[in-house]
């Protein structure tokens, strides 16, 4: 029999989070190893639980959610999404500009296949969250890593930047607060970044989903709040913020210079329908997460847990001799 062979778009397609790493650790853990697994970035396996509000209103509303619903989503929880752009000071969202997916990872994958044709260029972090390279390979596009410098808080060169854009390039990412680095971008850096974009009539694609773990007083500062002349699309969720990683419920945010991308959101309204809906049980948790107490603030807090073992490990780390 002919060998059933992968597709060739997968080629350059590479996720090590769930890759051989990965498989090596289940066949450790069958052989009896403990593993404890760093990578992936799961609160549930460390005893961070989702707030029992948002557990209550998921477990109350489930006679409600066996059904279809509207491709962009619950219009309550989009809402709330709207809402949340408004503290943000992200200009002129409509309920209508939000699309809700299975986690923010679909959503990526989603806007690239959307965007990109065959050797299409978009500018990528190094080091990344590897979805976004991997995702840019897999809709046909070419990622090209700028770099973020340790030697300058990781925070992303501009002039590696400017250098990477050619004729091809249609985007740039920024992940801020970055992942894996954990670097929170300053607005000057931002407005930069803006600047390059709007220079290139580039779209930036603005990964935030960590914008409430900030700790010492740091404040984040939403890139699609800078500029209305600029096309963005901004992705958060439940996963970090409210430790609900397995709800798998994201969104993005289209915002900023909308008329000259009608056809492209088009494209994002076709790939949403293709798909029929996100998984509706956990929508219902957007609009209590968003709206209720932010315990998360309590956990960065100085006497929360995961300040507490910020601290521990980088002082661990940084009294390492290797």
């Amino acid at each position: 029999m002919q060998p059933v062979l992968k597709s060739t778009k997968l080629a350059n397609v590479c996720y090590d989070i769930r890759g051989p790493v990965m498989a090596r650790a289940y066949q450790m853990e069958e052989e009896g190893h403990r593993i404890i697994k760093l990578n992936i970035g799961n609160p549930a396996v460390f005893g961070f639980e989702a707030p029992d509000e948002i557990v209550r209103d998921v477990i109350h509303n489930l006679p409600n959610a066996a059904g279809y619903i509207e491709s962009k989503g619950l219009f309550a929880a989009r809402k709330a999404i709207m809402h949340y752009t408004q503290e943000k000071q992200i200009p002129d969202v409509q309920v209508g500009d939000i699309y809700i997916g299975n986690g923010v990872s679909e959503l990526i994958v989603m806007t690239m296949g959307a965007l990109l044709d065959s050797d299409d260029e978009v500018l990528v972090p190094a080091p990344d969250y590897p979805l976004w390279t991997a995702a840019v390979s897999l809709a046909g596009g070419t990622p090209r890593h700028y770099i973020c410098d340790e030697g300058a808080g990781w925070l992303p060169d501009l002039n590696d930047i400017r250098a990477k854009i050619t004729s091809a390039t249609r985007a740039i990412v920024v992940i801020n607060p970055n992942n894996p680095t954990g670097a929170l971008y300053p607005v000057e850096l931002l407005r930069e970044l803006v600047e390059i974009a709007r220079t290139h009539q580039l779209i930036i694609y603005a990964d935030e989903i960590y914008d409430k773990v900030l700790y010492d007083g740091a404040a984040h500062t939403s890139i699609a709040s800078l500029a209305e002349d600029v096309l963005f699309l901004t992705f958060n969720g439940l996963s970090k913020n409210y430790r609900a990683c397995g709800y798998r419920a994201g969104w993005v945010v289209v915002s900023g210079e909308k008329r000259h991308a009608r056809d492209y959101i088009e494209g994002l309204d076709i790939l949403a329908s293709m798909r029929l809906c996100a998984n509706v049980p956990a929508q219902y948790a957007i609009q209590t997460a968003l709206g209720g107490y932010q315990s998360i603030d309590d956990l960065v807090a100085p006497s929360g847990r995961l300040c507490k073992q910020r601290d521990l490990a980088h002082d661990i780390l940084t009294r390492s001799p290797v």
